[in-house]
């Protein structure tokens, strides 16, 4: 299997995006510099497309085909990342107990730190019980950016329950 790496320049820095040759997405992460060499192929570049369709403020969902490597538990938890309403948060508890693991906010807290498809799964949209920021792979300043465009995209305040 072929895995081709291709790099987006976001407002908030490098994204690195990898595929397969059957045109799976195998990882979306933000990096600090370009290190791979680019090959890119279609699917890289639609995902290039969506992510200046969402940093415009014109796209709130992705449509693109990914792989998830994990566990069953690790799946069901990112899956569920996908229902989080652009521009709203939810915590970990939450999400935790819409998982029937009321006991699982640490499980779901070390899952989504393991999340390789940022932005197309959004972590970012999962924040502390009392609104805090915490743990966000690509960094909290990334977090906080994230929430507050998509709140002003939205339309809706960008202070508003963030615990910033």
């Amino acid at each position: 299997m072929k895995v081709y790496t291709s790099y987006y320049k976001s407002p908030i820095g490098s994204i690195e995006i990898c595929a397969t040759d059957q045109g799976m997405i195998t990882s979306v992460l933000f990096v600090e510099s370009e290190t791979r060499t680019t090959s890119g192929n279609a699917v890289t570049e639609d995902c290039k497309k969506q992510f200046d369709e969402y940093f415009q403020g014109e796209r709130k969902e992705f449509s693109l085909p990914y792989e998830l490597l994990g566990t069953d538990f690790q799946k069901a938890i990112w899956g569920k990342l996908k229902s989080i309403e652009y521009g709203k948060t939810i915590s970990y508890s939450e999400l935790a107990e819409k998982l029937k693991t009321p006991k699982g906010a640490r499980a779901v807290g070390n899952t989504n730190g393991k999340n390789c498809l940022l932005l197309i799964l959004p972590c970012h949209r999962v924040v502390g019980q009392d609104g805090s920021l915490t743990g966000y792979a690509g960094g909290l300043w990334r977090k906080k950016w994230l929430l507050e465009h998509e709140r002003k995209v939205a339309g809706i305040d960008t202070q508003l329950g963030l615990g910033f």
